[in-house]
């Protein structure tokens, strides 16, 4: 079976309820290695320094999954960090041995929101949907040739109990399953 590169972007996963039962969840999977990217770099990520090691990372995996709260419309800061360190290095300084390398590859992307669906949408609180606020990110992809799949995402994610973060975990498992057996 093929690798899952599951790259998680928290700024604090130890304060994290349903990020953490995401990553946990699908850590049981079999071929699938989750990386706390804040935690591998609580300094911040550099293009030079660190940028050779997440790119290398990034060719050995047949899957990649980008996995994130939602911040102020947007990602955290060492994701975008890690775009201009590792992606910038890839595409733009070192395409034909890098870059080229990671084109075709599938991208999931699981995301994590702090309100209910409804206010995502045009006229709801949050004005814009998840799939309109991913639109960068999805641009980015479409740029790095990566094969752009619907994203998952959790609502109400920091008000889930127990059994509903339990619930969404699994779901997070049985979604990545669909997603690598190409079902998705």
């Amino acid at each position: 079976m093929s690798k899952t590169l599951i790259l998680l972007f928290h700024p604090n996963l130890s304060r994290s309820s349903a990020n953490a039962a995401l990553a946990q969840e699908a850590a049981k999977l079999a071929n699938v290695e989750v990386v706390d990217v804040q935690a591998l770099y609580p300094d911040g990520i550099d293009i030079y320094r660190d940028g050779e090691r997440e790119a290398a990372r990034l060719l050995a995996a047949d899957r990649i999954v980008l996995q994130f709260p939602i911040h102020w419309y947007s990602m955290p800061a060492i994701m975008r960090q890690w775009q201009d360190a590792v992606l910038t290095r890839m595409f733009y300084l070192n395409y034909q041995e890098e870059g080229q390398k990671l084109e075709g590859t599938p991208l999931y992307v699981a995301v994590t929101a702090g309100n209910v669906e409804e206010a995502y949408r045009p006229g709801g609180r949050n004005l814009f949907t998840i799939e309109s606020l991913l639109a960068p990110l999805r641009a980015t992809a479409n740029r790095c040739g990566l094969a752009w799949c619907a994203p998952f995402v959790v609502y109400t994610a920091d008000k889930l109990d127990a059994a509903g973060l339990k619930m969404k975990a699994e779901a997070y498992a049985q979604a990545l399953t669909r997603w690598r057996e190409n079902k998705l």
